[in-house]
Protein backbone atom coordinates (compact mmCIF):
# COMPACT_ATOMS: atom_id res chain seq x y z
CA UNK A 1 0.00 0.00 0.00
CA UNK A 2 1.36 3.21 -1.18
CA UNK A 3 0.33 7.16 0.34
CA UNK A 4 1.17 10.14 -0.66
CA UNK A 5 2.03 12.38 2.59
CA UNK A 6 -1.46 14.60 1.76
CA UNK A 7 -3.41 11.65 2.45
CA UNK A 8 -1.89 10.31 5.38
CA UNK A 9 -2.57 13.84 6.45
CA UNK A 10 -6.05 13.92 5.19
CA UNK A 11 -7.89 9.97 6.41
CA UNK A 12 -7.30 10.91 10.20
CA UNK A 13 -10.49 13.71 9.67
CA UNK A 14 -12.91 11.48 8.66
CA UNK A 15 -14.98 8.94 11.03
CA UNK A 16 -13.38 5.77 9.17
CA UNK A 17 -13.83 3.23 11.39
CA UNK A 18 -10.78 -0.06 11.66
CA UNK A 19 -7.25 -0.03 10.79
CA UNK A 20 -6.31 1.20 7.24
CA UNK A 21 -5.28 -2.04 5.37
CA UNK A 22 -5.80 -0.66 1.64
CA UNK A 23 -5.13 2.70 -0.18
CA UNK A 24 -5.45 3.19 -4.05
CA UNK A 25 -6.50 5.23 -6.80
CA UNK A 26 -9.71 4.84 -8.67
CA UNK A 27 -9.40 5.82 -12.13
CA UNK A 28 -12.39 7.24 -13.65
CA UNK A 29 -13.67 10.62 -13.88
CA UNK A 30 -12.35 13.66 -15.37
CA UNK A 31 -12.72 15.54 -12.28
CA UNK A 32 -12.28 14.61 -9.00
CA UNK A 33 -9.34 12.39 -7.64
CA UNK A 34 -10.88 9.35 -6.10
CA UNK A 35 -8.86 6.75 -3.70
CA UNK A 36 -10.71 3.34 -1.90
CA UNK A 37 -9.64 2.89 1.08
CA UNK A 38 -10.04 -0.59 2.78
CA UNK A 39 -10.02 -0.50 7.00
CA UNK A 40 -9.44 -3.41 8.73
CA UNK A 41 -12.32 -4.05 11.61
CA UNK A 42 -11.54 -5.65 15.27
CA UNK A 43 -13.72 -8.60 14.14
CA UNK A 44 -11.40 -9.30 11.31
CA UNK A 45 -13.85 -8.00 8.46
CA UNK A 46 -12.70 -5.24 6.14
CA UNK A 47 -15.17 -1.88 5.47
CA UNK A 48 -14.33 0.03 2.25
CA UNK A 49 -14.28 3.53 1.62
CA UNK A 50 -14.37 6.08 -1.11
CA UNK A 51 -12.12 9.40 -0.15
CA UNK A 52 -12.17 12.12 -3.22
CA UNK A 53 -10.89 15.37 -3.58
CA UNK A 54 -13.49 17.64 -4.97
CA UNK A 55 -12.08 19.65 -8.27
CA UNK A 56 -12.41 23.35 -6.56
CA UNK A 57 -11.91 24.50 -10.50
CA UNK A 58 -14.96 23.20 -11.38
CA UNK A 59 -16.74 23.65 -8.34
CA UNK A 60 -15.75 27.57 -6.80
CA UNK A 61 -18.24 26.33 -3.18
CA UNK A 62 -17.59 22.82 -2.43
CA UNK A 63 -19.57 23.47 0.57
CA UNK A 64 -22.70 24.49 -1.72
CA UNK A 65 -21.85 20.77 -3.71
CA UNK A 66 -21.84 19.13 -0.33
CA UNK A 67 -25.12 20.49 1.38
CA UNK A 68 -27.11 19.50 -2.05
CA UNK A 69 -25.40 16.01 -1.67
CA UNK A 70 -26.58 15.28 2.00
CA UNK A 71 -30.19 17.01 0.64
CA UNK A 72 -30.49 14.92 -2.15
CA UNK A 73 -29.38 11.86 -0.34
CA UNK A 74 -31.66 11.87 2.89
CA UNK A 75 -34.67 12.49 0.58
CA UNK A 76 -33.97 8.99 -1.66
CA UNK A 77 -33.34 7.22 1.50
CA UNK A 78 -36.63 8.76 2.58
CA UNK A 79 -38.15 7.54 -0.60
CA UNK A 80 -36.98 4.40 -0.62
CA UNK A 81 -38.07 3.78 2.79
CA UNK A 82 -41.69 4.85 1.86
CA UNK A 83 -41.38 1.79 -0.34
CA UNK A 84 -40.62 -0.18 2.21
CA UNK A 85 -36.82 -0.89 1.14
CA UNK A 86 -33.57 -0.70 2.79
CA UNK A 87 -31.49 2.26 1.06
CA UNK A 88 -28.21 0.65 2.02
CA UNK A 89 -26.13 -0.03 -0.76
CA UNK A 90 -29.13 1.97 -3.34
CA UNK A 91 -28.27 5.73 -1.91
CA UNK A 92 -24.79 6.91 -1.21
CA UNK A 93 -23.43 7.30 2.52
CA UNK A 94 -21.83 10.32 3.62
CA UNK A 95 -18.88 9.47 6.18
CA UNK A 96 -18.65 12.09 8.71
CA UNK A 97 -15.77 14.53 9.28
CA UNK A 98 -14.39 14.42 13.09
CA UNK A 99 -15.88 17.31 14.65
CA UNK A 100 -19.02 17.29 12.50
CA UNK A 101 -20.17 17.93 8.79
CA UNK A 102 -19.09 16.19 6.14
CA UNK A 103 -16.56 18.37 4.10
CA UNK A 104 -12.95 18.13 5.31
CA UNK A 105 -11.01 21.51 3.66
CA UNK A 106 -7.66 22.40 4.46
CA UNK A 107 -5.30 25.12 2.82
CA UNK A 108 -4.60 22.20 -0.16
CA UNK A 109 -7.88 21.35 -1.18
CA UNK A 110 -11.74 20.18 -0.59
CA UNK A 111 -12.03 16.54 0.67
CA UNK A 112 -15.18 14.01 1.07
CA UNK A 113 -15.48 10.49 1.74
CA UNK A 114 -18.70 7.76 1.16
CA UNK A 115 -19.50 4.08 2.19
CA UNK A 116 -17.73 2.11 -0.67
CA UNK A 117 -20.72 0.52 -2.27
CA UNK A 118 -20.26 -3.42 -1.82
CA UNK A 119 -20.88 -6.23 -4.28
CA UNK A 120 -21.50 -3.97 -7.42
CA UNK A 121 -19.41 -2.19 -10.48
CA UNK A 122 -19.54 0.36 -12.62
CA UNK A 123 -19.22 -0.09 -16.28
CA UNK A 124 -18.09 2.40 -19.09
CA UNK A 125 -19.48 0.41 -21.99
CA UNK A 126 -22.69 -1.69 -22.14
CA UNK A 127 -22.43 -5.14 -23.05
CA UNK A 128 -26.39 -5.31 -23.93
CA UNK A 129 -29.66 -3.16 -24.58
CA UNK A 130 -31.03 -5.24 -21.58
CA UNK A 131 -28.28 -3.72 -20.03
CA UNK A 132 -28.97 -0.31 -21.31
CA UNK A 133 -32.18 -0.65 -20.27
CA UNK A 134 -31.74 -1.21 -16.66
CA UNK A 135 -29.50 1.61 -16.59
CA UNK A 136 -32.12 3.90 -18.32
CA UNK A 137 -34.66 2.39 -15.84
CA UNK A 138 -32.33 3.76 -12.49
CA UNK A 139 -31.51 7.04 -14.03
CA UNK A 140 -35.62 7.70 -14.34
CA UNK A 141 -36.03 5.91 -10.81
CA UNK A 142 -33.79 9.04 -9.56
CA UNK A 143 -35.80 11.31 -11.33
CA UNK A 144 -39.37 9.98 -10.60
CA UNK A 145 -38.43 9.58 -6.32
CA UNK A 146 -36.46 13.25 -6.85
CA UNK A 147 -40.00 14.71 -8.62
CA UNK A 148 -41.46 15.86 -5.26
CA UNK A 149 -38.12 17.71 -4.26
CA UNK A 150 -37.73 21.37 -3.68
CA UNK A 151 -35.90 22.34 -6.00
CA UNK A 152 -35.59 26.12 -4.20
CA UNK A 153 -33.10 24.32 -1.77
CA UNK A 154 -30.64 23.23 -3.77
CA UNK A 155 -27.70 25.28 -4.66
CA UNK A 156 -26.49 26.19 -8.24
CA UNK A 157 -23.48 24.44 -7.95
CA UNK A 158 -21.59 25.41 -11.67
CA UNK A 159 -24.08 28.35 -12.39
CA UNK A 160 -25.72 28.36 -16.11
CA UNK A 161 -24.08 24.35 -16.25
CA UNK A 162 -26.28 23.54 -19.15
CA UNK A 163 -27.71 27.10 -20.10
CA UNK A 164 -26.22 25.77 -23.80
CA UNK A 165 -26.72 29.32 -24.97
CA UNK A 166 -24.47 31.08 -22.62
CA UNK A 167 -22.09 28.03 -23.46
CA UNK A 168 -22.06 29.46 -26.89
CA UNK A 169 -21.43 32.29 -25.54
CA UNK A 170 -18.64 31.08 -23.99
CA UNK A 171 -17.10 29.33 -26.80
CA UNK A 172 -17.26 32.25 -28.97
CA UNK A 173 -15.03 34.27 -26.40
CA UNK A 174 -12.24 31.31 -26.51
CA UNK A 175 -12.04 31.19 -30.38
CA UNK A 176 -11.41 35.17 -30.65
CA UNK A 177 -9.09 34.56 -27.00
CA UNK A 178 -7.49 31.84 -28.64
CA UNK A 179 -4.97 31.56 -25.76
CA UNK A 180 -3.05 28.56 -26.90
CA UNK A 181 -3.02 29.68 -31.14
CA UNK A 182 -4.95 26.76 -31.76
CA UNK A 183 -8.01 27.94 -33.53
CA UNK A 184 -6.65 28.13 -36.70
CA UNK A 185 -5.98 24.56 -36.81
CA UNK A 186 -9.63 23.22 -35.74
CA UNK A 187 -11.90 25.92 -38.31
CA UNK A 188 -13.95 22.51 -39.16
CA UNK A 189 -14.91 21.75 -35.87
CA UNK A 190 -15.31 25.65 -34.71
CA UNK A 191 -17.78 25.77 -38.12
CA UNK A 192 -19.34 22.58 -37.06
CA UNK A 193 -20.16 24.24 -34.05
CA UNK A 194 -21.59 27.74 -35.25
CA UNK A 195 -23.59 25.70 -37.86
CA UNK A 196 -25.97 24.65 -35.13
CA UNK A 197 -25.80 27.08 -33.30
CA UNK A 198 -29.80 28.53 -34.07
CA UNK A 199 -31.05 25.53 -33.19
CA UNK A 200 -29.29 23.91 -29.79
CA UNK A 201 -30.57 26.44 -27.56
CA UNK A 202 -33.88 25.02 -27.57
CA UNK A 203 -34.44 23.55 -24.24
CA UNK A 204 -33.37 26.91 -22.53
CA UNK A 205 -35.89 28.95 -24.69
CA UNK A 206 -38.58 26.19 -23.93
CA UNK A 207 -37.77 26.73 -19.88
CA UNK A 208 -37.84 30.13 -20.16
CA UNK A 209 -40.93 29.98 -21.75
CA UNK A 210 -42.53 27.68 -19.13
CA UNK A 211 -42.82 24.78 -21.31
CA UNK A 212 -40.19 22.80 -19.64
CA UNK A 213 -40.59 23.09 -15.89
CA UNK A 214 -37.35 23.31 -13.85
CA UNK A 215 -37.10 19.22 -12.15
CA UNK A 216 -34.00 17.92 -10.05
CA UNK A 217 -31.83 16.74 -12.24
CA UNK A 218 -28.39 14.57 -11.94
CA UNK A 219 -26.95 16.36 -14.84
CA UNK A 220 -23.79 13.37 -15.41
CA UNK A 221 -26.29 10.42 -16.34
CA UNK A 222 -22.89 8.85 -18.24
CA UNK A 223 -23.70 5.01 -17.57
CA UNK A 224 -20.68 5.04 -15.11
CA UNK A 225 -22.73 6.65 -12.68
CA UNK A 226 -25.09 3.75 -11.86
CA UNK A 227 -23.78 0.81 -9.93
CA UNK A 228 -24.42 -2.52 -10.92
CA UNK A 229 -25.00 -5.56 -8.62
CA UNK A 230 -22.19 -8.08 -9.45
CA UNK A 231 -24.47 -10.85 -9.26
CA UNK A 232 -27.61 -9.72 -11.04
CA UNK A 233 -27.17 -7.36 -12.84
CA UNK A 234 -29.63 -4.41 -11.08
CA UNK A 235 -28.93 -1.32 -10.92
CA UNK A 236 -28.34 -0.45 -7.40
CA UNK A 237 -27.17 3.18 -6.81
CA UNK A 238 -26.71 6.47 -8.53
CA UNK A 239 -23.36 7.85 -7.90
CA UNK A 240 -21.32 11.24 -8.55
CA UNK A 241 -23.76 13.31 -6.99
CA UNK A 242 -21.96 16.89 -7.78
CA UNK A 243 -24.01 18.51 -10.42
CA UNK A 244 -27.51 17.45 -8.89
CA UNK A 245 -29.20 20.82 -9.13
CA UNK A 246 -31.87 22.68 -10.63
CA UNK A 247 -32.30 21.32 -14.47
CA UNK A 248 -34.46 19.85 -17.51
CA UNK A 249 -35.20 16.02 -17.42
CA UNK A 250 -34.06 16.60 -21.23
CA UNK A 251 -30.25 17.46 -19.79
CA UNK A 252 -30.19 13.70 -17.92
CA UNK A 253 -31.99 11.47 -20.68
CA UNK A 254 -30.24 13.22 -23.13
CA UNK A 255 -26.35 12.89 -21.90
CA UNK A 256 -27.24 8.88 -21.00
CA UNK A 257 -27.95 8.94 -24.25
CA UNK A 258 -24.84 10.39 -25.80
CA UNK A 259 -22.54 8.59 -24.08
CA UNK A 260 -23.91 5.31 -23.56
CA UNK A 261 -25.55 5.09 -27.03
CA UNK A 262 -22.44 5.71 -29.14
CA UNK A 263 -21.05 2.74 -30.71
CA UNK A 264 -17.57 4.09 -30.10
CA UNK A 265 -15.92 5.87 -26.83
CA UNK A 266 -16.13 9.36 -25.83
CA UNK A 267 -12.90 10.03 -27.27
CA UNK A 268 -12.43 7.47 -30.46
CA UNK A 269 -9.68 8.41 -32.59
CA UNK A 270 -11.42 6.79 -35.29
CA UNK A 271 -14.34 8.61 -36.36
CA UNK A 272 -15.78 5.90 -38.79
CA UNK A 273 -16.35 3.86 -35.63
CA UNK A 274 -18.97 6.70 -34.26
CA UNK A 275 -22.29 6.46 -34.85
CA UNK A 276 -25.65 5.96 -33.16
CA UNK A 277 -26.91 2.66 -31.83
CA UNK A 278 -30.75 3.08 -32.45
CA UNK A 279 -31.17 -0.11 -30.69
CA UNK A 280 -29.10 0.91 -27.77
CA UNK A 281 -31.68 4.48 -27.78
CA UNK A 282 -34.78 2.05 -28.02
CA UNK A 283 -33.43 0.11 -24.67
CA UNK A 284 -32.79 3.29 -22.46
CA UNK A 285 -35.47 5.21 -23.58
CA UNK A 286 -37.69 2.18 -22.84
CA UNK A 287 -36.38 2.08 -19.24
CA UNK A 288 -36.15 5.49 -18.64
CA UNK A 289 -39.86 6.28 -19.62
CA UNK A 290 -40.90 3.02 -17.95
CA UNK A 291 -40.23 5.22 -15.09
CA UNK A 292 -41.02 8.82 -15.56
CA UNK A 293 -44.24 8.17 -17.39
CA UNK A 294 -46.51 9.64 -15.13
CA UNK A 295 -44.19 11.89 -12.54
CA UNK A 296 -42.74 14.04 -16.21
CA UNK A 297 -44.87 15.93 -18.19
CA UNK A 298 -46.04 15.15 -21.80
CA UNK A 299 -43.53 18.27 -23.37
CA UNK A 300 -40.71 16.68 -21.41
CA UNK A 301 -41.43 12.93 -22.38
CA UNK A 302 -41.83 14.31 -26.54
CA UNK A 303 -38.87 16.16 -26.19
CA UNK A 304 -36.46 13.96 -25.03
CA UNK A 305 -34.73 12.97 -28.01
CA UNK A 306 -34.19 16.62 -28.26
CA UNK A 307 -32.10 16.37 -25.17
CA UNK A 308 -29.77 13.59 -26.86
CA UNK A 309 -29.11 16.44 -29.73
CA UNK A 310 -28.80 19.23 -27.52
CA UNK A 311 -26.38 17.52 -24.80
CA UNK A 312 -24.38 15.51 -27.46
CA UNK A 313 -24.32 19.32 -29.49
CA UNK A 314 -23.00 21.01 -25.88
CA UNK A 315 -20.32 18.47 -25.36
CA UNK A 316 -18.54 18.69 -28.32
CA UNK A 317 -18.61 22.62 -27.66
CA UNK A 318 -17.40 22.29 -24.14
CA UNK A 319 -14.33 19.64 -25.78
CA UNK A 320 -13.36 22.33 -28.01
CA UNK A 321 -13.83 25.00 -25.44
CA UNK A 322 -11.54 23.27 -23.09
CA UNK A 323 -9.00 22.53 -25.94
CA UNK A 324 -8.79 26.33 -27.38
CA UNK A 325 -8.69 27.58 -23.59
CA UNK A 326 -5.54 25.04 -22.97
CA UNK A 327 -7.51 22.05 -21.07
CA UNK A 328 -8.26 23.58 -18.08
CA UNK A 329 -11.12 22.04 -17.37
CA UNK A 330 -11.27 18.11 -18.08
CA UNK A 331 -8.39 15.83 -17.10
CA UNK A 332 -6.29 15.36 -19.97
CA UNK A 333 -3.58 12.26 -20.46
CA UNK A 334 -2.64 13.45 -24.22
CA UNK A 335 -2.12 17.05 -25.71
CA UNK A 336 -5.12 16.28 -27.92
CA UNK A 337 -7.65 14.48 -25.62
CA UNK A 338 -10.13 17.66 -25.20
CA UNK A 339 -9.69 18.01 -29.45
CA UNK A 340 -10.47 13.96 -30.18
CA UNK A 341 -13.65 14.04 -27.43
CA UNK A 342 -14.99 17.38 -29.63
CA UNK A 343 -14.63 15.75 -32.79
CA UNK A 344 -16.34 12.27 -31.48
CA UNK A 345 -19.59 14.14 -30.24
CA UNK A 346 -19.87 16.28 -33.33
CA UNK A 347 -19.49 13.28 -35.77
CA UNK A 348 -22.05 11.49 -33.37
CA UNK A 349 -24.60 14.69 -33.37
CA UNK A 350 -24.62 14.33 -36.89
CA UNK A 351 -25.51 10.77 -36.73
CA UNK A 352 -28.05 11.57 -34.69
CA UNK A 353 -29.52 14.28 -36.62
CA UNK A 354 -29.73 11.72 -39.86
CA UNK A 355 -31.58 9.50 -37.08
CA UNK A 356 -33.60 12.04 -35.55
CA UNK A 357 -37.24 11.21 -36.98
CA UNK A 358 -36.51 7.72 -35.79
CA UNK A 359 -35.50 8.54 -32.17
CA UNK A 360 -39.15 10.81 -31.95
CA UNK A 361 -40.84 7.84 -33.74
CA UNK A 362 -39.62 5.46 -30.80
CA UNK A 363 -40.70 7.77 -28.05
CA UNK A 364 -43.68 8.90 -28.88
CA UNK A 365 -44.61 4.89 -29.13
CA UNK A 366 -43.25 4.67 -25.64
CA UNK A 367 -45.23 6.76 -23.96
CA UNK A 368 -48.10 5.05 -25.56
CA UNK A 369 -47.23 2.04 -23.75
CA UNK A 370 -46.67 2.99 -20.40
CA UNK A 371 -48.55 6.71 -20.45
Amino acid sequence: MSMTAELQTIIPHFDFSGELALCEPIMTGHLNRTYRLGFVLPDGTRRDYVLQRINTFAFKKPEEVMQNVQLVTEHLCQAYRKQGRDPANRVLRLVPVKGGGVLYQDDNGSWRAYDFITGARTIDRVDSPAQFQEIGRAFGAFQNMLSDFPIERLYDTIPNFHHTVRRMEAFERSVVADVRGRAASVQPEIAAVRARRNGMGRIVEMIDAGTLPLRVTHNDTKINNVMLDERTGEALCVIDLDTVMAGSALYDFGDAIRYGASTAAEDERDLSRVRLDIGLFSAYAEGFISETARSLTLPELENLPLGALVMTFENGMRFLTDYLDGDVYFHIEGADDNLARARCQLKLLSDMEAHSDEMYAITKALIGKYR
